[in-house]
């Protein structure tokens, strides 16, 4: 059994080599990564770095602005950037033209991506987005065979069962956005309601005003069935996984309903659930059957909290609300549902670690990777570019220098370009800084290399990371000598005769812990008592600042 490993990526990012993109450019201008760009060498990296799972995000055919490389453009009022936001859907049966060598055979090689990525032994996921669609879904050549959400909705009204939107009869749609020159306004009549249960007319800059809200209904209704069989077709390509879009405004029943039976058609298919309300996490894995669900608002709001607020202007230790026992506290708060959280430091919604509005220094990632990873058996997701220290301090055009990776232009990212050229050389299984700066990563880059890519492939080859059971060390140690309650996190992991103390620093200092493991500890983890290794005995440790040590006990 491997503990998850998940590589998050952007395909039309990831391939792009272009050296010179400009500001707010266009397809023509700054080109875009292809299928085929991700590679069979790409693939075996992926795996060498002890991935289980790929997660190609942007691959359903959404809105954009272009019509060259066989796009067809949406209204430019509404698509957020030239290049569209990849959860604007126009198309639930089709992919993005964009990514093909050949538009018209673009099907034919996302399978191909496929069983190159099953041939390399990884699962593949893809975004399944139930909450929300293009505001021009069905509008722009849909597949022929499928269904088309909308198509036989009576607009006369606001709601019925069995509409699959919602309408404001007699209104008309008023975007917050500009005409641009050229165009006349984009017209919806009846408006319809926003994707973020904006239910009126007029939705503002802040809403999701590129998309309309689905209808689901009180019960069953025939939306259910539309939207099932968009899971089963994907699932029948030989697609493994679903990160499912924003969950929490959808009918529970509906996921409940619809994971039963994908599972029922499909029994190996998972489902990962982007979630925010931790009071809810027990009923969408035991009631509703996700497999995964992100915490966001548990570990990583955390986690980040920890490291915005490590120390202050005067160097004293903050509030207690911002020390390292939160981490404590969160764990203890998800009790046996540990193992079905998705950790993560980063992905397309936030900031990069790197980034100005985080981190600030690859460098410190570190302790929170060392937490996030190590703690218990969750699944660990990265996001590409991450393992390089990439900072999304770029200013891409539609998304500002806001310390993301933007999703939303037409963009190349020279940390990524710099990553997979180190890649295509093999220097990367050398894990040597040197060599692997001189195969195309900056020094720095490849220092975090080095450290991000061990620690990922302990994880997922460790036994006692794998399978093994957790130990928090601190409220034992809250005295120790060197040990800080509210700057440092010690745990142990333990499986079978395999026992690791991990111990991690989240201040700017040094730190030179003098840790001790209860006898509770031994009997509960069964660690054999022996003359080097007891209950009181105190085992030293030097962790760098923002940094961890793994300790091989046993």
């Amino acid at each position: 059994m491997q503990k998850p490993i998940i590589y998050q990526m952007l395909p039309r990012l990831w391939g792009n080599s272009n050296e010179s993109p400009v500001k707010g450019g266009t397809l023509s201008e700054n080109g875009t990564g292809k299928f085929s760009d991700i590679d069979t060498a790409t693939l075996e990296y992926l795996k060498w770095l002890g991935c289980s799972h790929v997660w190609f995000t942007g691959i359903l055919r959404h809105s954009t602005q272009t019509s060259e490389a066989g796009c067809i453009p949406s209204h430019p009022q509404f698509v957020k950037g030239n290049a569209g936001s990849p959860y604007a859907i126009c198309d639930y049966y089709d992919v993005n033209a964009y990514l093909a060598d050949d538009p018209d055979k673009r099907m034919e090689e996302f399978e191909a991506l496929i069983k190159r990525s099953h041939d390399a032994g990884l699962k593949v996921i893809m975004d399944f987005v139930p909450n929300h669609v293009s505001r021009d879904y069905g509008k722009v050549n849909p597949s022929k065979g499928h269904p088309v959400l909308g198509a036989e909705d009576d607009r006369s009204v606001h709601w019925r069962p069995e509409n699959d939107f919602f309408y404001y009869p007699g209104q008309r749609l008023t975007l917050p956005s500009p005409v641009a020159a050229g165009y006349e306004p984009y017209e919806e009549f009846p408006a319809m309601a926003t994707g973020n249960n904006c239910y009126n007319a007029n939705p503002g800059v802040n809403d999701w005003y590129e998309t309309v809200k689905i209808n689901y209904g009180d019960d069953h209704t025939p939306t259910w069935d539309k939207m099932y069989d968009i899971i089963d077709f994907w699932a029948s390509k030989g697609v493994d996984g679903f990160r499912c879009d924003m969950v929490e405004l959808v009918p529970k029943s509906f996921m409940k309903w619809m994971i039963a039976k994908a599972k029922a058609a499909h029994p190996s298919v998972i489902f990962i659930a982007e979630v925010y309300k931790k009071e809810e996490y027990n009923e969408y894995i035991r009631s509703v059957g996700f497999d995964y669900l992100y915490d966001k608002s548990g570990l990583y709001d955390t986690l980040k909290s920890i490291v915005d607020k490590s120390v202050n202007d005067n160097g004293m230790p903050v509030e207690l609300w911002q020390s390292t026992s939160g981490i404590t506290r969160n764990w203890q708060f998800l009790s046996d549902i540990q193992p079905y959280m998705l950790n993560f430091l980063e992905n397309h919604d936030e900031q990069r670690f790197a980034s100005e509005f985080f981190g600030g220094d690859a460098m410190k990632t570190l302790a929170p990777l060392y937490v996030s990873l190590f703690l218990n058996t969750a699944p660990f997701m990265i996001y590409f570019g991450e393992e390089v220290g990439e900072k999304g301090m770029d200013h891409e055009g539609f998304s500002g220098r806001d310390g993301r990776t933007t999703i939303f232009d037409w963009w190349s990212v020279a940390s990524v370009r710099r990553l997979r050229k180190m890649i295509s050389s093999g220097a990367y299984k050398t894990l040597d800084a040197g060599k692997i700066a001189m195969a195309g990563l900056e020094r720095g880059e490849a220092e975090l290399f080095c450290r991000f890519a061990e620690a990922i492939r302990t994880a997922a080859a460790d036994e006692a990371v794998r399978k093994g059971s957790t130990y928090d060390l601190c409220y034992c140690n809250m005295s120790s000598d060197g040990f800080d309650k509210n700057r440092h996190f010690a745990f142990l992991r333990d499986y079978e005769e395999h026992t690791l103390l991990i111990a991690t620093n989240f201040s700017q200092y040094e730190a030179k812990m003098k840790l001790v493991i209860p006898e509770h500890a031994f009997d509960w983890m069964g660690i054999p008592v022996t003359e080097d290794l007891h209950p009181g005995k105190t085992i030293e440790v030097t962790v760098p600042p923002m940094d961890g040590v793994i300790v091989s006990l046993i």
